[in-house]
């Protein structure tokens, strides 16, 4: 009897093994998404005007706005950006703004030379280095686009 389940053993073991397969699944599989409508892959939110000019400090409106220095390599890229003249259309601050002025970016800002645009800014964070050597106090409100001031007209 002995002779016999030594070998039956291997055959039962290899059938228990083969029966009790569990495929792997990750455990994406398992997960419900509860914001599966809300999803957009690869769309950034871009701000309207309205959006843009209530989220502001400083608003301005300036034809002379031209890339004076950008900072690439180690850490973070940076674009700063001069402001020569502009016509001052929001402060939250009771102070003026003298120009020209400096005003840092994170991304390079898509401008067209020949266009008066809105300049949207808000209060530095970050950057103390940079802000001190410069004297850097705004920053270009993150998420907002280059607005043309002649097609709001």
């Amino acid at each position: 009897m002995n002779k016999k389940l030594i070998m039956g053993l291997p055959a039962v073991l290899m059938v228990l093994l083969i029966s009790c397969e569990k495929k792997y699944q990750s455990p994406a599989h398992y997960e419900d998404d509860l914001f599966a409508d809300e999803h957009q892959e690869g769309k950034a939110y871009i701000m309207n005007r309205e959006e843009c000019f209530d989220k502001s400090e400083l608003v301005l409106a300036s034809s002379a706005v031209k890339l004076a220095d950008s900072s690439k390599g180690r850490g973070k890229s940076f674009y700063l950006y001069k402001v020569s003249a502009g016509k001052v259309l929001k402060t939250v601050r009771d102070s003026t703004s003298e120009m020209p002025m400096l005003f840092l970016s994170p991304y390079k800002l898509k401008i067209k030379n020949s266009d008066s645009m809105y300049v949207y800014l808000k209060k530095l964070e970050g950057f103390r280095f940079i802000a001190k050597d410069r004297n850097l106090k705004y920053q270009w409100l993150k998420a907002a686009p280059v607005y043309s001031v002649k097609a709001d007209k």
